[in-house]
């Protein structure tokens, strides 16, 4: 994994490619951050990474331990079956809402994210699965008219996008997504506000269901 930095703002891009570290499970839950560690696969000085952390730790992606130092924050299995039980409620209000709401710009940049995300599962390109998901996803929060429901739908989903790539490396839950997000897409097409919130509570649950499976195999392999 590249860890380089681009030419742009020295902190946004350590912040960010810090985060995408964490979420790609380059840097596993519960690893310790060693800031001169990070430093020199960063190329960035001490204090960029000192702020990238302390704004990691306000998403709660890492934890900050007195005397410890910055570690990868654990995620335990009441804590994620939380998050996903919240985002069924949250991701269903929001398709519902934007149902109505729907013109055709919106609807051709979900159906290019559909598929992005369909070619991605077909090359087993998991950072590709990520992006897609967010990009159809963004649409749907930028038309349900509540942008408060968005930030904290992001929110939940940066503590648990660790989960969502290992379920999304599952070749059998790929497939199933790209019909979800189908059922999904048809529904907001349609104008269905009941369809389209019953299609994004059933993938949520879906996921919420892959993904017990797949922290029960990591618990058992640890």
């Amino acid at each position: 994994m590249d860890l380089k930095i681009a030419p742009r703002s020295v902190q946004q891009e350590t912040v960010r490619l810090v985060r995408e570290a964490i979420m790609n499970g380059y840097f596993k839950p519960g690893e310790r951050l060693v800031e001169a560690k990070l430093c020199s696969l960063l190329g960035v000085s001490r204090t960029s990474v000192r702020e990238a952390l302390r704004v990691l730790a306000a998403e709660k992606l890492i934890v900050i331990v007195p005397n410890k130092g910055p570690s990868v924050a654990e995620l335990s299995w009441q804590e994620a079956e939380n998050i996903y039980h919240l985002r069924a409620l949250l991701e269903g209000e929001a398709a519902a809402l934007s149902a109505q709401r729907m013109g055709k710009d919106e609807l051709r940049s979900m159906r290019a994210a559909l598929d992005a995300f369909a070619e991605a599962v077909k090359e087993q390109d998991g950072a590709a699965r990520l992006s897609a998901t967010a990009d159809f996803y963004e649409v749907i929060i930028a038309c349900c008219g509540n942008p408060v429901m968005g930030e904290v739908l992001h929110g939940l989903l940066t503590r648990i996008n660790f989960l969502r790539a290992k379920t999304m490396a599952s070749p059998g839950r790929a497939k199933h997504s790209v019909r979800e997000l189908d059922e999904i897409y048809a529904a907001l097409e349609q104008g269905d506000a009941r369809a389209a919130r019953a299609a994004a509570v059933a993938h949520v649950k879906a996921a919420e269901a892959e993904a017990r499976d797949v922290y029960e195999a990591m618990n058992q392999a640890a």
